[in-house]
């Protein structure tokens, strides 16, 4: 579990989960392309959706609510890290998103 970059989070797309932790209107606003969403309060009840053999990136707008979203996976047995600072990071690099 660690906090990763956003040009970490870049290399990894195709390697792994990258969930998305924000309420439906700030994905609304765009998100990585192939994110999973799943609102941070949703993320107990639906785990099921997610691989435990893959790794877990966790996403959010500037890096909080995907830290306890990476805290909450870890305790449940998941290799995860949060991208740090969320998706203003990733739009103040200029990385793509939908």
């Amino acid at each position: 579990m660690a906090d990763v970059t956003v040009h970490e989070v870049n290399a990894r797309l195709h390697q792994a989960q990258l969930v998305d932790v924000r309420e439906d209107a700030e994905v609304a606003q765009g998100r990585i392309p192939g994110t999973i969403h799943i609102p941070l309060g949703q993320l107990p009840s639906r785990l099921a959706e997610l691989d435990r053999a893959r790794p877990v990136i966790a996403i959010c707008r500037s890096g909080n609510r995907s830290g306890r979203a990476t805290q909450f996976l870890a305790q449940a047995g998941y290799d995860c890290d949060n991208m740090a600072g969320g998706m203003l990071a990733w739009q103040a690099a200029g990385l793509p998103t939908v």
